[in-house]
């Protein structure tokens, strides 16, 4: 298992040398549904045609259809988002190191070949973007005008970050755990992006420093050779490009956590727009979410029996119970929740209603195991955070 884990490894390096040039996927453009919402499709290396946000630095959303395929999204249909325009397009798996320092007792400089001897773990997790669902966000917020494809479910493979700090040594003085990438800024007066775990968090049993997604190398733009892994937790917290883990004994103060990716510190997470002066704390784990997959807002469907299908997730606590709705949420019927990959991953759920001529709304709710269920009206916050509302379709009966 060593062995084959050192040939991956290394096998690895001769796919690090990309030109970070997007290809125009044809004269496809799609219309996301809120204001500014036209999209070009475009391809990146290692990507199939995904919709363009922003091409420095690369934001690329997934287009939702593609979450029907099955419950692994795939390497070249993951979304992409990246906070710094400086990403390095050749990256030397063989050279690479991470550092870890800081309130430690033995400073490391860790190849990927030092990983492939340490203990492999590996699990499927939803890594999602903290803004997916913004652009739906009313009022309109600031930021990434995402519709709902910022995310994607994906096997993750390498080893736990607390074997890392074991090794290492933590000292008395150990408070939290900071991480940064290869990535950087193009201006001097840009923060550089940096996020930091509590210690508590950091050593947890499944957090981990990941060299594979799918069985593969990741792609460049989602973090080769290696990136942060933190199921349950929104992706600002998965750095890519891992290249320094430093212990630090006080609370990370850097801009990235104490000024961007807060949220209201307040029961649901939520303020009245326009509120100002309220305490805030760190965005940290996902909301309960459900889909349908099958369709989208706007179809067609032939009367009689349909079957709906759809996808769902959460924090972490997995998922008890999807209901779907035909009349807009007065009544609900239960799903059937097909095949459980754990509890970060995405869980599959199909239904059947009796499709009546005439225009319909269907909706769909989850129940995490944790007791938490998708609300019927959405939260707001400055930032669009969080949104797990109930999600409806109007669809048309023939």
């Amino acid at each position: 298992m060593q062995l084959a884990r050192r040939h991956f490894l290394a096998a690895a390096g001769s796919a690090a040398t990309l030109a970070l040039l997007p290809r125009r996927g044809g004269a496809q453009t799609i219309h996301l549904p809120f204001e500014n919402g036209e999209r070009p499709v475009v391809a990146f290396p290692q990507k199939r045609p995904l919709l363009l946000l922003t091409p420095r630095p690369p934001q690329l959303e997934t287009p939702f259809a593609v979450f029907d395929n099955g419950v692994v999204t795939a390497n070249d249909a993951f979304f992409v988002r990246w906070h710094e325009a400086q990403i390095p397009e050749k990256v030397d798996a063989t050279t690479h190191r991470i550092a870890v320092t800081g309130a430690v007792n033995r400073a490391l400089s860790l190849s990927l070949d030092d990983l492939a001897g340490m203990e492999t773990i590996e699990y499927l997790a939803v890594n999602q973007c903290s803004g997916n669902g913004r652009g739906l966000s009313s009022p309109r917020v600031a930021g990434g005008q995402w519709e709902n494809g910022a995310m994607g479910n994906a096997r993750w493979t390498g080893v736990r970050l607390r074997d890392v700090l074991d090794r290492a040594g933590l000292k008395p003085s150990a408070k939290q755990v900071q991480f940064n990438g290869l990535d950087g800024p193009v201006l001097p007066s840009t923060p550089p992006f940096r996020k930091s775990l509590d210690l508590a968090v950091a050593q947890a049993d499944d957090v981990m420093i990941a060299y594979a997604m799918n069985d593969a190398p990741l792609p460049l733009l989602n973090g080769y050779p290696v990136r942060l892994i933190v199921p349950g937790w929104y992706s600002t917290y998965w750095v890519k490009m891992l290249a320094a883990v430093t212990v630090l004994d006080h609370v990370d103060d850097n801009f990235w956590m104490k000024s961007a990716y807060r949220i209201p510190d307040t029961p649901d997470n939520s303020v009245v727009p326009g509120a100002t002066g309220f305490p805030t704390i760190p965005i940290n784990r996902m909301r309960v979410r459900s889909f349908i997959t099958n369709f989208a807002d706007s179809a067609t469907l032939q009367a009689g029996p349909q079957t709906v299908r759809g996808i769902a997730f959460d924090g972490g606590s997995g998922i008890a119970r999807v209901e779907l709705s035909s009349d807009g949420g007065t009544t609900w019927l239960d799903a059937a929740l097909e095949q459980d990959y754990g509890n970060y991953s995405f869980r599959r759920w199909n239904a059947t209603f009796d499709a009546k001529p005439g225009l319909r709304a269907l909706a769909v709710r989850a129940t995490a195991n944790d007791g938490a269920i998708q609300t019927p009206k959405a939260g707001w916050n400055p930032s669009g955070y969080l949104r797990n509302v109930i999600e409806t379709y109007a669809v048309t009966v023939q």
